[in-house]
């Protein structure tokens, strides 16, 4: 493994009826506001190997005209949602999308499903960490807000450790640890049992 791929260290929390009084937070310690976005996220299973059963994920992520193929890594931690990510562009347009999904269908990947969810995005930074703070409204499941920061393998504890102070002070005690695709699965097989 190349000691170049970064880690995601990721901290993800249900804001239900709390979003107001974190904003104010985060705006009293510096965040700045980048920009809104809509992402599309589709994802797919291995053929021969169960990503629910090996914590791994594999999707395309549509922003705008923009499209990304990720592979994610198994979680490493059990108190952030820390993992190795792999992100490369795509080309541009959704038939570009639309092509490599059907790809990776022919290669034997299943489609899962799909997570579409528009995002406010913060950044802020302290005690020399960058970290990207995310607010998600995500069709089907709620609204959450994530705490990220990028670390090599080197930087991990460190990086864990800064995630985890930044949610105490925005007074969030209870991480989601499910992905959005979990939560998303859940609940449409909750709809398709009554």
């Amino acid at each position: 493994m190349s000691k170049s791929t970064p880690y995601e260290v990721e901290q993800k929390f249900s804001l239900r009826g709390r979003a107001d009084q974190v904003l104010a937070r985060l705006n009293e310690l510096g965040a700045t506001f980048t920009g809104e976005i809509r992402q599309i996220d589709r994802y797919f299973n291995h053929p021969v190997r169960d990503f629910a059963q090996t914590d791994e994920a594999l999707r395309i992520r549509s922003v705008g005209n923009s499209n990304f193929v990720t592979w994610k890594g198994p979680k490493i931690d059990s108190r952030t949602k820390t993992r190795r990510e792999i992100e490369t562009p795509l080309g541009d347009g959704q038939q570009t999308a639309d092509q490599f999904g059907e790809t990776l269908e022919q290669l034997g990947f299943r489609p899962v499903a799909v997570v579409s969810k528009q995002r406010q995005q913060l950044e802020l930074t302290r005690d020399g960490n960058h970290f990207e703070v995310v607010l998600d409204e995500v069709d089907q499941v709620g609204s959450f807000m994530e705490i990220e920061l990028l670390a090599d393998e080197a930087g991990l504890a460190e990086a864990q450790a800064a995630v985890l102070m930044l949610s105490a002070e925005l007074g969030l005690d209870t991480p989601e640890r499910r992905s959005y695709l979990e939560m998303l699965l859940e609940t449409t097989d909750q709809a398709g049992q009554h």
